[in-house]
């Protein structure tokens, strides 16, 4: 592929995996981003290889939670009222994809991808210099009811299914992992395969640098369209100036689905916007990531703090942050770890490319060969990211990619698409 020049829109953890796997096969590699270095999903997330979640967003029952979590000023759902009908479209393909026979075939999908994530992973991590950074301590999922763990049996068992370690704790067993955690606990799963990383920042920034480092040029520019051509593809700048290339990869993440649109392919894409704080000095220690499983959000310990993270917010891309919500997770963490020190926090905000069915976009546009698409990871862009580079290089240059890439089509969006079978991906089965 050395003859070959690569346009990757979109510098953020999965942009900058598709360069690296680009490069590695001989590209040419241009990244374009309007600012390359900012602030973006890529490393305000809780630094987390989440490889036991496979299963979707969207599951039988979850209806019946919406309700009460939209009634909480502070709860993991918001929805902005003036965002509904443009949102109507993803949700009403969010709740087709809850159904038992579409949560079969997209759980089957994702862990396809989970089952990758350490082989793609640890090389690139080792290429860069951040072997030490990755910490193999595994997740501890934490109940405060009774009621609580019994609900989510179906889930752990269905994730057991796919080749997920979990291992059922008491309360005090899960005190005897982690100290820090105080009596509203009463039970507790670990997940070993689970880890987390020093600083989601580091990576993306030590990757970029390996990227320039190793020829890449990386332009700060706002893309303003980008088309096919018929030799690649154009990628036009807010200036006017046009770049061509061999092949266009858009990686763009929640900003994505304009720019698939202006070549003809539809994707259901949202914003899902996620909060957090970062506490530099929180009093409290933690081993790995905590999952507080009735509350939907997670404390992990990086190595600049303890980030305490969740929530979804459903308002576009526009829409003015409430931090209030950063500063509510804190004080939920305090109700399980009644040593945390909340004071001094950073709080962020960040925009999670999703789809409704929770499977990412990798894949060829249905219409030109030219230009593909690498996006919509939502929760997973950290740890779907080196696979999805290491899938999208092999489109790049005609191998053939480990793993059936039809679930992640594009043209899945279509009515057509919706309907095709999961039998023909080969998936295993999980019963849920």
């Amino acid at each position: 592929m050395s003859n070959r020049t690569i346009i990757v829109v979109g510098a953020g953890v999965v942009g900058l995996c598709v360069a690296y796997h680009a490069i590695k096969r001989g590209a040419k590699v241009t990244i374009v981003d309007r600012d390359p270095a900012g602030d973006k999903a890529s490393y305000g997330n809780a630094g987390c290889i989440a490889v036991s979640e496979v299963l979707p967003a969207s599951v039988p029952g979850l209806w019946k939670k919406v309700p009460r979590w939209i009634l909480d000023p502070l709860g993991p759902l918001s929805l902005r009222i003036t965002h509904i009908p443009r949102l109507l479209p993803w949700l009403w393909n969010f709740a087709q994809a809850g159904s038992s026979a579409e949560v079969e075939r997209i759980s089957g999908a994702l862990a396809a991808l989970n089952h990758r994530v350490y082989a793609d992973l640890v090389p690139l991590l080792a290429d860069i210099g951040l072997s030490g950074d990755l910490h193999r301590k595994g997740a501890l999922t934490v109940y405060e009811s009774e009621k609580g763990w019994h609900a989510a049996t179906p889930e752990w068992e269905a994730k057991q299914r796919l080749g997920i370690d979990v291992r059922h704790l008491s309360a005090d067993q899960a005190r005897e992992l982690e100290p820090a955690l105080g009596p509203l606990v009463k039970r507790a799963v670990l997940t070993p395969q689970w880890s987390h990383i020093s600083d989601p920042k580091r990576v993306v920034d030590s990757l970029r640098s390996w990227l320039t480092a190793n020829g890449a040029r990386v332009l700060a520019a706002q893309v303003s369209r980008i088309a096919p051509s018929p030799k690649g593809g154009t990628v036009t700048l807010a200036d006017s100036s046009v770049l061509n290339a061999s092949k266009i990869v858009v990686a763009a993440g929640a900003w994505s689905a304009e720019l698939s649109r202006q070549v003809g392919d539809i994707a259901l894409l949202e914003s899902e916007r996620g909060y957090n704080t970062t506490i530099a000095a929180p009093q409290i220690a933690l081993h790995r990531t905590m999952i507080f499983a009735e509350r939907n959000f997670v404390a992990a310990p990086l190595s600049i703090g303890l980030r305490i993270g969740g929530a979804a917010e459903f308002g576009g891309l526009l829409a003015t942050p409430n931090f209030a919500r950063s500063k509510g997770l804190v004080e939920l963490a305090k109700a399980y770890l009644p040593g945390l020190d909340g004071a001094g926090g950073i709080l962020w905000s960040g925009h999670r490319p999703a789809t409704p069915d929770t499977l990412p976009v990798i894949s060829r546009s249905a219409t030109h060969g030219h230009i593909l698409y690498a996006f919509g990871h939502g929760h997973l862009g950290l740890t779907q990211g080196p696979t999805t580079g290491k899938l999208i290089g092999d489109l790049l240059c005609g191998r053939d990619p480990p793993i059936p890439l039809e679930p992640y089509a594009i043209e899945r969006f279509s009515a057509a698409g919706r309907t095709t079978s999961r039998k023909a991906y080969g998936f295993p089965s999980i019963g849920i």
